[in-house]
């Protein structure tokens, strides 16, 4: 039996998720006005839970030993425990999407600049909307009010009303 915006709990958790994860990627998608109202909490609650954590990072440094018996000291940074726990239940509220290459980029250098990167959508999350949103949240002093919904007026084929979701 359907339920919110006329669609089973799978679907319309399918449609949060896609539309999500476009709207973090992209920063601004056109949708109806109900999706644009069922989405705007959802995106708020990943950017806020990002927001939290984004900073924390263990630094550990390792020794191994080379071919020629030489003592190597090696420095890595990698997620803390909460962090990662973090991380991966926002992976299971958004859907991973790929990075694309540019127009005029040559394939060799597409691979160069995404070599280290598995998640694209993870790294923009927490290294660039994170910190633009937790810089904002300590000037204004408040938390949340990360998207923005403006009206567009009817659809043409449907009458449905449209709607822009952005991030502010």
């Amino acid at each position: 039996m359907p339920g919110k915006l006329g669609k089973t709990a799978e679907q319309r958790q399918a449609i949060l998720r896609n539309q999500a994860s476009e709207l973090l990627w992209f920063g601004k998608i056109t949708t109806t006005q109900a999706r644009a109202k069922e989405l705007q909490p959802y995106v708020e609650k990943i950017i806020t839970k990002a927001i939290k954590v984004y900073d924390l990072n263990e630094e550990t440094e390792t020794v191994t030993t080379d071919k020629k018996g030489k003592e190597v000291k090696s420095k890595s940074i990698k997620d803390s425990p909460k962090k990662l726990a973090v991380r991966r239940a926002l992976m299971a509220k958004l859907r991973d999407l790929q990075e694309v290459k540019a127009f005029n980029e040559k394939k060799s250098d597409f691979k160069k600049r995404t070599a280290d990167i598995r998640h694209p959508l993870m790294e923009k999350l927490f290294n660039e909307i994170a910190p633009k949103y937790a810089q904002r949240t300590e000037e204004l002093g408040q938390g949340g009010g990360y998207t923005r919904i403006y009206l567009l007026g009817s659809r043409r084929g449907d009458g449905a009303e449209e709607a822009i979701i952005e991030l502010v």
